[in-house]
């Protein structure tokens, strides 16, 4: 028997399997999707059986099959057929698809294997009570071990820790009197509450009715923030559940993740499984594992729970569906609605969207029909959707207030007054943008990125967000060397100072990347601020979705406009989903909200819309904008990078690149370009960037391929292919 075996080699020349002879020991054990060792190049390296055949045309001698790594892990015939999918989705490589669906502490890489398992060990008796006695009549000086004896003799077995007499223990071990006996673990271990639950609203009950659990259908589930998603979503599950079948809920953020996950807990128990970046590796092993042996019903996670290998799948459900996080940015550039559409279609099963704020991709299907609409236009209970203000602070500026409008500050001594919280979003964390100098004019800018610096007070360093360069601060400007540096811009760790300086009573957490780099400090900034331990939660958007703090009265967006003029086409779509979806974090109790949203464009259409809470306007209004400019949701886009060290080169290979696509790609096929990319010096490689926009285009994916294909050999330039990228 032979196997047809993936190496862990990425690289693009060795894109294909290799054949390996199975050793008669192995033949019986080795299974397809399963880890293996193999000899390649004089060096044993890992793989994965992608295919077992009976004959094979031995043209030259073939290598044996070295060891099986772990019989019990294994990808099913769903996920190797979903990683084939992913690649020919993505134009990745195929290991790179496997590689995607793993965990990090399974992943097919060039190190020992490592035993992630988690054991409480025991003691046991290794011999007959009979031989236990007569060794104790010998042993009548050895006090501590005739203790331990006994202690077995009573209770058959004991946890080694119990004893901290370790000469006697190994005494027993090495007599052969006693034995080990290790019991396997889960590091994540809970039990149900006795939650009891909602009284369903009208919309609700419509929603949970309107899902048909026995066919393949994609459902849009818009509802208003406060309207009840995640109840519906527990109630489809139950019933899937109920049916013997399990469920996928994916969300977007790891601090959204805290919420839903003590929800799901508190209902279902230890029927959840949770997967996400922030777990250790021996927590995503063990979730895994849960999975795998098919101990659990449901998977809750962020994008990457997509490819767990939950079997019997009955439902997918996706919520805030709009949001860019479940893309992935680095190879493959991978979509989870796209993996989750995969799923749903090789189960024949629904796959739920949820989002107060749908993309417009996602709207305009459910308008043609393509996708089942289920609205949900109200809060439930007694709450209503918050009052919002706009704020025009060009007009705040004339009065000094460059921070914190009149209003704001107002809203915000009066809810502390009241023992109300407050959220305040600014979607750039730091403490300054930018650190100049006002003497010769000198800005820290990264030596390895075309972006300036973020200045970062509490460490006093500079630092690049992009690839991670970092400088101290000096005193002195390094180009004039005065005393003259300046910070400008505001972060959110500016705005934690500026609010303690205002607000000195107030007890005020910030919510970033820099304050929940540690593990476990999402759920327990999210704990304390429920707990009312803060007054005030500030940070970036990790805070605008899902959150839901019955106290929190008022939301302030300190800058609105820092979404609304990034060059994307997007940006709109972007600003208005932010705002909406951080504005309903606001009145969510018994008690009404209001939300303050600083501005320089008082005036503009989105930030009118976001005000108004009218989505159907917003929707209408970016789509007539899209139609004009030849945007999605009416052209799909592709875009087609060159990345080099080389300025030059990467210059020249994007004009081949262009050459290459007019001469190949369908006449009606509109190509924009070739430009500097949005980031165009990124950790000192240059790239360049041509936009393919198309309605249809049947050889669009022959020709990405042939043109992936020429720079498979070629070291010094790189291409990188996106399908529908979320940033152009």
């Amino acid at each position: 028997m032979y196997a047809e075996v993936l190496i862990e080699y990425s690289a693009k020349s060795i894109d294909k399997t290799f054949t390996y002879k199975i050793p008669s020991d192995l033949q019986n054990e080795i299974k397809v999707g399963m880890k293996v060792t193999v000899p390649f190049n004089n060096k044993i390296i890992n793989g994965f059986v992608t295919n077992i055949i009976d004959t094979y045309k031995e043209e030259y001698e073939l290598k044996t099959i070295n060891s099986i790594v772990d019989k019990y892990l294994i990808l099913n015939q769903e996920l190797m057929e979903m990683g084939e999918y992913l690649q020919s989705k993505t134009l990745c490589t195929k290991i790179a698809a496997y590689q995607t669906m793993l965990p990090s502490s399974l992943k097919v890489k060039d190190q020992k294997v490592k035993d992630y398992s988690k054991y409480i060990v025991y003691i046991t008796l290794n011999k007959t009570p009979k031989e236990v006695e007569e060794y104790i009549g010998k042993n009548k000086r050895s006090k501590k071990q005739i203790e331990i004896l006994n202690d077995l003799l009573n209770n058959k077995r004991v946890l080694k820790n119990t004893y901290s007499a370790t000469s006697s223990l190994k005494t027993l071990f090495a007599n052969k009197i006693i034995k080990e006996e290790k019991e396997q673990i889960y590091r994540i271990k809970v039990e149900k509450s006795s939650e009891e639950k909602n009284i369903l609203s009208e919309d609700q009950v419509n929603a949970i009715n309107s899902v048909d659990l026995n066919k393949e259908d994609t459902y849009l589930l818009h509802g208003v923030t406060g309207s009840g998603k995640t109840e519906v979503y527990m109630q489809l599950i139950e019933k899937v559940i109920k049916n013997k079948k399990t469920a996928i809920m994916l969300v977007p953020e790891i601090s959204l993740t805290t919420q839903i996950i003590n929800r799901f807990y508190n209902r279902f128990g230890s029927d959840v499984a949770i997967f996400h970046s922030a777990l250790s590796d021996g927590e995503k092993y063990d979730e895994y594992l849960k999975i795998l042996r098919g101990e659990v019903h449901i998977v809750v996670g962020t994008r990457s729970a997509i490819f767990t290998p939950i079997t019997n799948l009955g439902i997918i459900i996706i919520d805030e569906e709009h949001s860019d996080t479940y893309k992935q940015d680095s190879n493959p550039r991978y979509h989870a609605i796209d993996m989750a559409k995969f799923r749903s279609h090789y189960h024949g099963i629904p796959l739920v969207l949820g989002s107060a704020t749908p993309s417009l991709e996602t709207m305009a299907r459910a308008g043609k029909g393509v996708y089942k609409y289920i609205e949900m236009p109200n809060r439930i209970g007694t709450s209503t959707l918050p009052k919002v203000h706009l704020v025009d602070m060009a007009e705040e500026m004339k009065n000094r207030n460059t921070i914190f409008s009149k209003l704001l500050k107002d809203k915000i001594s009066d809810r502390l007054t009241k023992q109300e919280q407050i959220i305040l979003l600014l979607n750039r964390r730091g403490y300054s943008t930018t650190i100049s100098c006002k003497n010769c004019g000198y800005t820290y800018k990264c030596p390895y990125c075309d972006i300036t610096l973020t200045y970062h007070k509490t460490t006093n360093n500079l630092r690049c967000h992009y690839c991670g360069y970092t400088i101290f601060k000096s005193d002195t400007c390094p180009e004039c060397h005065e005393k003259a540096l300046t910070d400008y811009g505001l972060g959110t760790e500016k705005l934690e100072q500026e609010i303690n300086k205002l607000y000195p009573e107030a007890r005020v957490v910030r919510m970033d990347a820099d304050t929940t780099g540690t593990k476990g400090s999402h759920e327990d900034i999210i704990n304390r601020f429920r707990k009312h331990e803060f007054d005030i939660l500030l940070g970036t958007q990790m805070i605008s979705k899902g959150l839901d703090f019955p106290l929190v009265t008022l939301v302030g967006i300190i800058n609105a406009d820092a979404t609304l003029n990034i060059p994307d086409f997007r940006s709109g779509e972007r600003t208005f989903s932010l705002l909406s979806q951080v504005s309903g974090r606001a009145g969510r109790s018994t008690i009404p909200g209001e939300v303050v949203i600083q501005t320089f464009n008082p005036d503009n259409f989105t930030l009118k819309c976001v005000q108004e809470n009218d989505y159907t306007k917003f929707y209408n209004y970016e789509m007539n904008n899209r139609h004009k400019l030849d945007y999605p949701p009416y052209y799909f886009i592709t875009s087609v990078k060159i990345a080099s060290r080389d300025y030059e080169q990467a210059s020249k290979e994007i004009t081949k690149v262009k050459n290459f696509l007019l001469k190949n790609l369908d006449k009606d096929s509109i190509i924009l370009g070739p430009t500097t990319a949005s980031m165009f010096k990124l950790n000192n490689i240059y790239r360049f960037q041509i936009l393919i926009k198309y309605k249809k285009d049947p050889n669009l994916n022959k020709v990405l391929k042939e043109l992936d294909n020429i720079y498979v050999v070629n070291r010094n330039v790189n291409i990188e292919i996106d399908n529908n990228p979320l940033q152009v």
